[in-house]
């Protein structure tokens, strides 16, 4: 072991610190949902923007913001990133209104859309042997699975015993600890030719996002036949149009559509929204689920799911293993039926189901979702040539928050559509539908593997071999 050794431990426990806390806010919010809608007196699409503002600030800025770290300094993009992230958890705790709570929520998405890109540059800049750069990268990826696994039980825990409030208070210190070591010990440094800027393209992005989200949430309140409805679905539909138009003609593009010509690289984009579709829908319904119609409490919601975050733990690694040796096609499949069973017994809870039944289901979804990540960072990146292989990964990790917020979305709507009287008393059957849809994502994962996982899909149009054979 080199001096350096301890130095590159630290940048690496930092790095992985920035993302545990950025997805722990993914999660950990839901099991805050009955407490902040009970304060504020909240509508179920407040609670859906709680949640959808922050993953959907995310998806948004995930690329722009590693262009921009690779442009004027990883380092300093960083620590920005850590600044405005601790700092929108503070207004998170100060909310007056859910409005005020969801305006700093996506405070919150600034902050934290800088930190996971620059973070990746980073540790790759500073694992420079490949043997120790993958050890790390897959440290790093681990810490996804961990945190969003972990996040209803910390959340359940904080908010029994110091108030919803807390979840939000405990990223202040945690952020400005990780502040101090950034400038302590990990050093500066810049891609040698850094990739253009694209603002036209993250605008276009941004408006076909928010329109479909805005008007799948709020389209079963407002109407889904009413001019401001079918205005969010155009807005969607002609920035989606214009975003793929625009993207052709670039020489650097946001989003390299070429990329999609790659049925592995296709596969795993679509794995990735369906597996985290799943998961926010699984997350928000769950919350919703114990602690409204079950009746009860934050913590003991919290610890019910906690067999859920077990399984992600100790499958999170294994998946990665198997990847390794025998590739993704396993672990994905096993991904999709862990998330379908799951999805299919929770279609059929009531109040009255047998907790022994939930925790069969909590189980296959812990399973489901700790075989989901390795495999698709790894099938997004597969017949890439090397230099495209990070912008790979960081549209496979757009993905996965397009797909969260699209969970929230689409589900909430289905329980709001189909809600009958209080939400205390009418919850389990308004639900069914929606927990069949994470059923659905469940089975189009397995599908989806079956698809694109032949070896023989694996050299593409971007690959060096299919260029050599061109």
């Amino acid at each position: 072991m080199n001096s350096s050794q301890p130095r590159r431990g630290v940048i690496l426990a930092v790095c992985c610190l920035s993302l545990f806390i950025v997805g722990l806010d993914t999660s950990i919010v839901h099991l805050a949902l009955p407490s902040i809608r009970r304060e504020f007196d909240a509508p179920l699409s407040r609670l859906q923007w709680t949640i959808d503002a922050y993953t959907l600030v995310l998806a948004s800025l995930f690329l722009v913001a590693g262009s921009m770290a690779d442009r004027i300094g990883r380092r300093r993009t960083f620590q920005s990133g850590l600044i405005i992230f601790s700092l929108g958890s503070a207004l998170c705790g100060l909310a007056p209104t859910v409005e005020l709570l969801i305006a700093a929520r996506v405070l919150q998405a600034v902050g934290g859309s800088m930190l996971n890109p620059a973070a990746l540059s980073i540790i790759t800049n500073t694992f420079t042997e490949p043997r120790q750069r993958a050890r790390a990268i897959g440290v790093w990826g681990g810490v996804v699975g961990l945190s969003m696994a972990i996040g209803p039980v910390l959340g359940g825990t904080l908010v029994d015993s110091a108030g919803w409030r807390a979840i939000f208070w405990i990223n202040v210190p945690v952020g400005l600890a990780a502040l101090v070591l950034t400038a302590v010990f990990v050093p500066e440094s810049r891609a040698a030719r850094p990739r253009r800027m694209d603002p036209v393209g993250q605008v276009l992005m941004m408006l076909f996002l928010v329109g479909l989200i805005y008007g799948i949430i709020e389209g079963t309140a407002k109407g889904w036949s009413s001019a401001l409805i079918l205005a969010c679905f155009d807005v969607a539909l002609l920035a989606g149009v214009g975003l793929v138009v625009y993207e052709r003609r670039r020489v650097e593009p946001l989003i390299d559509l070429r990329f999609f010509r790659s049925p592995p690289f296709s596969g795993a984009a679509l794995i990735a929204a369906s597996g985290f579709f799943a998961l926010g829908g699984f997350l928000f319904l769950n919350s919703l689920f114990l602690q409204q119609a079950r009746g009860l409490s934050a913590f003991e919601a919290g610890l019910l799911t906690l067999p859920m975050a077990a399984m992600t733990v100790i499958f999170a690694p294994l998946s990665g293993w198997i990847v390794s040796t025998r590739g993704t096609r396993l672990p994905l499949l096993v991904a999709g039926t862990g998330i379908a069973v799951s999805g299919f017994l929770l279609s059929q809870a009531t109040v009255e189901t047998p907790t022994i039944i939930l925790l069969v289901a909590y189980l296959d979804f812990g399973l489901g979702f700790g075989m989901l990540n390795a495999p698709i960072t790894n099938a997004a990146v597969s017949g890439m040539p090397p230099s495209q292989a990070g912008v790979a990964a960081a549209i496979a990790s757009t993905s996965r928050q397009v797909g969260a917020a699209l969970g929230v979305a689409v589900v909430g709507s289905v329980l709001t559509s189909n809600l009958t009287g209080p939400l205390e008393t009418g919850f389990t059957t308004a639900a069914r539908p929606a927990w069949l849809i994470i059923t659905t994502c469940g089975l189009v994962v397995i599908l989806t593997t079956f698809l694109t996982t032949h070896r023989h899909l694996e050299t593409t149009p971007l690959s060096p071999a299919s260029r050599r054979s061109a």
